[in-house]
C-alpha cells in the first residue's frame, strides 16, 4: 500500500507568524507573503538588529519555481499503529490536514531531500555576483530558515500527538456517551416495561372491578326477581285459598240444603215403608216359610248362622238376604256415605260439567295405563291423587269418578287384569292414604255391584221375585239387547270382582295406611264362612279371593290361616260336592288343588312389582303378622 497522507490541523500564527489558511497559493501571493513575514522577523526579538535587513529581498518569479505544499505524509505501518490505539473511533485511517507556511525564499519540501534542494538554490544564488554583507545574510536567512524549519516540525509533532490526543479523548468521549445512551435507552426500556405493566395491572383491576360491579348489580337483579316472583306467589296462593274457602264454604251450604231434602225424603219412605209393610205382612209371612225349607235342604255346616247373622225381610223389595250382623251394619254405613256422595254430585251437576267430564277422561285413561311395575304404580297415583285434589272439579264429583273407574275394570276382564291387579291394589292404597273418602266409595261401588264382596247371599223365592231375570239381576246379572247375560260371563266377572277385592285387602305399602287391609281380609273370609251357602256363585267368589289374598293371609295368620283352610276343605268343599252339579267340578278341584298343594305358600305372579318392564328383580313387601281368634270352627272380627 501507498503512502497514506494525514493532514493535520495547523495552528493559525506561530511565534507571531500566521499560518497560511488556503492551501493554493499564486507565486506573487507568496512573495508578498514571504516579505510579510520578513518584516515580522525582523521586528522579533529572536533575531539581533545588526541582522536587520533595511530592505527586502525580492524573489524573482522563476518558471521552474512551482507552487508546493507542506504535506506530511504516514506510512502504512504508521496507520496500523493509529489503528490500533484508536479502534472503532477513527476508521481504517484519517489524514491531517495539509497547511502551507510562508517562508522567504525557501521551500519546504515533505521529502528527505529538502537540503539538496536548498543546497541548489544556494548554488544558484552563489553564482550570481554578491557582496560579502548580501553573502552572510543570506547565510544567516539560510540558517535561519533550517532552525524555521525545524521548529515546524517539532511544532508539527506535537500538533500531531496532541491530535492523537484529543482524538483518542473524542473516541472516549464517544465510547461514553455510547454507553450512556444505550443505558438511557435501556432505562427507558425498563421504564417503558414497568409503565405498560402498571398499565396492565391497572387495565386488569379496572376490569375486575367492573366485572365485580356486574356480577354485584346481577345478583341484586336476580334477588329482586326472585323477591318479586315470591309475592306473585303469594299473593296466588292466598287468592287461591280464599278461592277454595268460598268454594268449600258454598259446597258445605249446598251439602246442608241436600242433606234436609235428603232427610225429609227419608221421612216420606219410611212413612211409605211402613204403610207398604202392612200390605204385604201375608207375603212376607209366605216368604219366610219358603226360606225355611231351604235351610233345611241346604247342608248343615254351610248354612249355620251365629249369632251375628241376620235375615232381613224387605217387603217392599220382596226378597231375603243372608249376611253377618256387622258386615250389614258396615255396608249400610258405606251405602249411605255414597248415597250422600251420589246426591251432592247430582245437585251439583256433574253430568253437565265439560270441567269435570274432561277430569273423567283423565282418570279413566290414567287408570286404564298402570302397569306391574314400581315406577308406573307411583307416577299413576301420584297423578290420581293430583287430579282428585284439584279444585276445578269438586272433590266429591273427582272420588266417584275414581270409584267408578276402578271397579269398571272388572268388567269384560282380560289377560292384563289378572298380570296388573296387585298394582291396581297398590295404586288403591295409596290414593286413599291421602283421599280417605275414596275408599268409602270405592267399597261402597264394588258392594253395589258385587254381593259377595260385603259378603251376603240374596236367597230366591217366587214370593219375592216374580221371575228368575228378576232374581238374577238382584245378585248381579246385567242385561244386553234385552237378555240376561250368561251364567259363565256373570262368574267370569265376579271373579274378577272379588280378585280385585283380594288384591285390594291383602295390599300392604310400607309408610302408608291401608284402611281396608288383610284385617277386614280375614273378616271377610270369617263372615263368608259362618253365614253363605256352597254354590257355584260362592265358590266362585271363595276361589278368586283365596287365589289373591291367601299367600298374605298365611304370612299373617299362618297356623289360624291353615286351620281356616281345613274348614273349607272339610265342610264347604263337602256342601259342594253333595249339590251333585257337574258345573261345580272344576271349582271343586281348584280350591281342593290350592289347598291340597300348598299354593298359598308361593308368592302368585305379579304380587312383587318389578322395578321396570324387563327387569326380574323385585323388592320383597312388608311382612307383618297378627293373630285373631279361632273358636270352634266359628271366626269372629
Amino acid at each position: 500500500m501507498g503512502a497514506v497522507k494525514l493532514q493535520l490541523p495547523l495552528p493559525k500564527n506561530v511565534d507571531g507568524v500566521t499560518l497560511d489558511p488556503n492551501p493554493d497559493w499564486s507565486f506573487d501571493a507568496l512573495l508578498v507573503e514571504l516579505n510579510s513575514i520578513e518584516k515580522k522577523l525582523n521586528g522579533s526579538s529572536k533575531f539581533p538588529l545588526p541582522f536587520i535587513k533595511a530592505e527586502s529581498r525580492e524573489l524573482s518569479a522563476s518558471k521552474n519555481n512551482s507552487q508546493r505544499g507542506f504535506i506530511m505524509q504516514v506510512s502504512d505501518d504508521d496507520v496500523e499503529d493509529v489503528e490500533r490505539n484508536n479502534k472503532d473511533e477513527v476508521g481504517d485511517h484519517f489524514v491531517l490536514g495539509r497547511k502551507r507556511f510562508a517562508c522567504d525564499e525557501i521551500y519546504l519540501s515533505d521529502s528527505d531531500h529538502s537540503e539538496e534542494g536548498l543546497g541548489i538554490e544556494l548554488q544558484h544564488d552563489l553564482m550570481d555576483k554578491v557582496g560579502l554583507v548580501e553573502s552572510a545574510l543570506s547565510e544567516l536567512a539560510h540558517e535561519h530558515q533550517l532552525t524555521i524549519a525545524e521548529e515546524m516540525r517539532d511544532q508539527l509533532s506535537a500538533l500531531e500527538a496532541e491530535v492523537m490526543d484529543e482524538n483518542e479523548k473524542l473516541a472516549s468521549t464517544l465510547e461514553r456517551v455510547e454507553r450512556n445512551t444505550e443505558a438511557q435507552r435501556e432505562m427507558s426500556r425498563k421504564f417503558d416495561m414497568q409503565y405498560q405493566r402498571k398499565i396492565a395491572e391497572a387495565l386488569d383491576d379496572h376490569l375486575t372491578a367492573v366485572q365485580r360491579d356486574h356480577e354485584h348489580r346481577s345478583q341484586i337483579e336476580e334477588r329482586r326477581i326472585r323477591d318479586d316472583a315470591a309475592r306473585e306467589e303469594a299473593k296466588r296462593k292466598e287468592k287461591a285459598l280464599q278461592e277454595e274457602k268460598a268454594r268449600q264454604e258454598m259446597i258445605r251450604a249446598e251439602a246442608k240444603v241436600q242433606a234436609r231434602l235428603e232427610a225429609e225424603r227419608v221421612e216420606k219412605e219410611k212413612a211409605a215403608a211402613l204403610e207398604a209393610e202392612r200390605k204385604a205382612a201375608k207375603e212376607a209371612a209366605a216368604a219366610a216359610e219358603k226360606a225355611s225349607e231351604s235351610l233345611m235342604n241346604a247342608p248343615s255346616e254351610a248354612n249355620k248362622v251365629p249369632k251375628d247373622v241376620t235375615s232381613h225381610k224387605h217387603s217392599a223389595a220382596g226378597n231375603t238376604i243372608r249376611a253377618s250382623e256387622n258386615a250389614q251394619k258396615l255396608e249400610e254405613k258405606r251405602l249411605m256415605i255414597y248415597n250422600e256422595i251420589a246426591s251432592q254430585n247430582e245437585a251439583l251437576g256433574s253430568g253437565s260439567n265439560k270441567a269435570c267430564r274432561k277430569y273423567e277422561m283423565e282418570i279413566a285413561r290414567r287408570i286404564r295405563t298402570i302397569t306391574g311395575t314400581k315406577e308406573n304404580v307411583r307416577v299413576k297415583a301420584d297423578e290420581l291423587i293430583k287430579l282428585i285434589s284439584d279444585s276445578t272439579c269438586p272433590q266429591s264429583i273427582s272420588i266417584a269418578m275414581f270409584a267408578q273407574k276402578v271397579v269398571s275394570l272388572c268388567v269384560n276382564p282380560t289377560g292384563s287384569f289378572n298380570s296388573a291387579v296387585y298394582a291396581y291394589g297398590r295404586v288403591i292404597v295409596l290414593v286413599t292414604s291421602k283421599v280417605p273418602l275414596a275408599m268409602d266409595i270405592l267399597i261402597g261401588e264394588l258392594n253395589k255391584v258385587c254381593i259377595y264382596a260385603v259378603p251376603k247371599y240374596i236367597i230366591y223365592s217366587e214370593a219375592a221375585f216374580q221371575t228368575k231375570e228378576a232374581y238374577y239381576k238382584a245378585i248381579g246379572y246385567t242385561e244386553e239387547d234385552g237378555k240376561i247375560e250368561s251364567t259363565d260371563s256373570y262368574v267370569d266377572r265376579l271373579s274378577a270382582y272379588m280378585k280385585l277385592y283380594g288384591a285390594l285387602v291383602q295390599t300392604e305399602v310400607e309408610g302408608c295406611q291401608n284402611l281396608h287391609g288383610l284385617r277386614e281380609g280375614w273378616a271377610w273370609i270369617a263372615r263368608f264362612l259362618n253365614v253363605l251357602p256352597a254354590n257355584l256363585y260362592t265358590a266362585a267368589a271363595l276361589q278368586a279371593f283365596l287365589e289373591m289374598a291367601g299367600f298374605a293371609l298365611h304370612k299373617r295368620y299362618k297356623t289360624q290361616f291353615r286351620k281356616m283352610l281345613d274348614v273349607i276343605a272339610k265342610d264347604f268343599l263337602t256342601a259342594l260336592k253333595d249339590r251333585g252339579d257337574a258345573k261345580l267340578n272344576k271349582v271343586i278341584v281348584n280350591i281342593r288343588n290350592y289347598i291340597e298343594s300348598n299354593q298359598f305358600l308361593k308368592e302368585p305372579e305379579g304380587w312383587r312389582l318389578r322395578s321396570n318392564l324387563e327387569s326380574h328383580n323385585f323388592t320383597p313387601e312388608s311382612d307383618h303378622q297378627q293373630q285373631y281368634g279361632y273358636q270352634q270352627n266359628r271366626y269372629y272380627y
